[in-house]
């Protein structure tokens, strides 16, 4: 049972040297766990190469499915037995939602909630301090003593978390997350995230110009522009602003040379960002629109503010003002009530659209969301069959979108991955491209298409590496 910890709870006095910082989830996320750890960093600490090495690891954790859940716990099992020294610090959504299932788990020192993950690198540097909102939960069997449990009202957090900049030592080599929003104000009747990240809040723009200027001088040359709803961003400033006005600022005043917009809600795919992403030499030629299905009656029951044929129409003007771009969608199957039929009227609505990939889910009940306790759940198996219809015509879509790309120089940026003396690279349209020979990470550089290999694009260079 827990209990309220009062000035005299005791704490951990034992100086951590090393730390490790394992993401799961989201590009929002990731934004989070590196900033974690470069305020780790900050403190003094020492990165560990793998959790093994480490006095105290930080899992920032999701929770969007159940799946996402089992992840964690089976992380944390693992390194309890691998590790069973170190120090184990739960933050993230999960951690949020529920977190004295995680506090119960053996080798779980800290749970620390979205609504106070600024304090983790406080807490993992300088152990534990006298804190009057610490919820005490024993910790079962080899546990070795109690967690402590940081959490707050996430509905009253305003803070974002900030921006992630490393030097030339840092680990994010190349195309880094900057978070300019958190939270949404959406309530999709089978999504958790409103109830773990809280409502949809900016970060100013004078501050975004700001954290990206600083990622231009430690050398990143293409950053990913991120968020929980990014195209919700400006709406909770005063005054109220557009994301096309943030996207034209940093194009206008800052030095990145690439920039890359994660997921974007549909209908905030205004006619102007549109024009803006088409017209820009330096935004990456990449529409990724969360669909989740084509159904129109299982969107209603989604609570989702558009129907199919809106959907449709933004994908047209996408597709119309880039030929080449990447367009994807995040689409789920199994939603409750979903019948045979429906889902076939998805799959069709899906076939019928210019998509070049898709990040396939199956639906998971979320405790506490309105889809939880609705009438006609999808049998397991219904869904797993689902799931692997609508991944084979993903894989289809983007094979003919990649055979139209043999022969055509595309831009790419090399990351620090090597493999059978190939370079990974990205292309500005979000394609795996290998690049014969090696590389140096964080070079953009034009390469030719030359064949199809597996899931990847392999090429060589067409012009000097600048």
């Amino acid at each position: 049972m827990a209990s309220q910890g009062g000035a005299g709870s005791d704490c951990y006095n034992t100086t951590v040297s090393r730390f490790y910082v394992q993401n799961f989830g989201c590009r929002a996320t990731q934004a989070d766990g590196a900033t974690i750890e470069r305020q780790l960093l900050e403190r003094g600490l020492r990165r560990a190469l793998e959790p093994s090495q480490a006095e105290v690891v930080v899992l920032n954790t999701c929770t969007v499915t159940a799946e996402a859940d089992k992840d964690v716990r089976a992380t944390i099992r693992r390194l309890h037995r691998e590790n069973p020294a170190c120090r184990i610090l739960v933050t993230g959504c999960y951690a949020q939602r529920a977190p004295e299932e995680l506090a119960a788990l053996p080798g779980v020192s800290w749970v620390v909630g979205n609504s106070h993950k600024q304090r983790v690198a406080e807490l993992a540097a300088e152990s534990c301090e006298r804190m009057r909102d610490i919820v005490r939960v024993e910790s079962p069997g080899d546990g070795g003593g109690p967690a402590e449990v940081l959490l707050g009202d996430i509905f009253a957090h305003t803070q974002l978390m900030a921006a992630p900049v490393f030097d030339g030592g840092g680990y994010e080599k190349t195309r880094p997350n900057l978070k300019v929003q958190d939270g949404c104000d959406n309530r999709c009747s089978f999504c958790i995230i409103p109830y773990v990240r809280g409502q949809s809040r900016s970060l100013k723009l004078d501050e975004v110009l700001r954290e990206m200027e600083a990622l231009v001088a430690a050398g990143y040359r293409e950053v990913v522009i991120s968020g929980i709803n990014l195209g919700r961003w400006g709406r909770d400033l005063e005054p109220a602003r557009r994301f096309a006005e943030l996207v034209r600022a940093l194009v206008e005043h800052s030095g990145v040379e690439r920039l890359r917009l994660s997921s974007i809600e549909p209908m905030d795919w205004t006619e102007e960002l549109i024009e803006l992403v088409a017209g820009s030499p330096r935004i990456a030629k990449h529409a990724h629109l969360p669909l989740q299905t084509g159904s129109d009656r299982i969107l209603r029951g989604m609570h989702r503010k558009y129907r199919p044929w809106h959907y449709a129409e933004r994908i047209g003007k996408i597709r119309a003002a880039m030929p080449t771009a990447a367009i994807g969608a995040d689409v789920m199957v199994g939603f409750p009530g979903e019948s045979a039929a429906e889902f076939e009227e998805n799959r069709a609505f899906i076939a019928s659209l210019p998509f070049t990939y898709l990040h396939v889910f199956t639906y998971s009940a979320r405790p506490g969301t309105a889809a939880a306790e609705m009438a006609g759940q999808v049998a397991v198996e219904a869904k797993r069959e689902r799931n692997r219809v609508l991944r084979e015509l993903a894989a289809e879509k983007k094979r003919t979108f990649q055979r139209g790309l043999l022969g055509q120089t595309l831009s790419t940026i090399t990351l620090d991955v090597f493999e059978e003396g190939r370079t990974e690279s990205v292309t500005d349209n979000y394609q795996k491209l290998l690049l014969a020979g090696y590389h140096p990470a964080n070079q953009m550089v034009a390469a030719r298409v030359e064949s199809l290999e597996a899931e990847a694009l392999v090429g060589r260079l067409a012009e000097p590496v600048r």
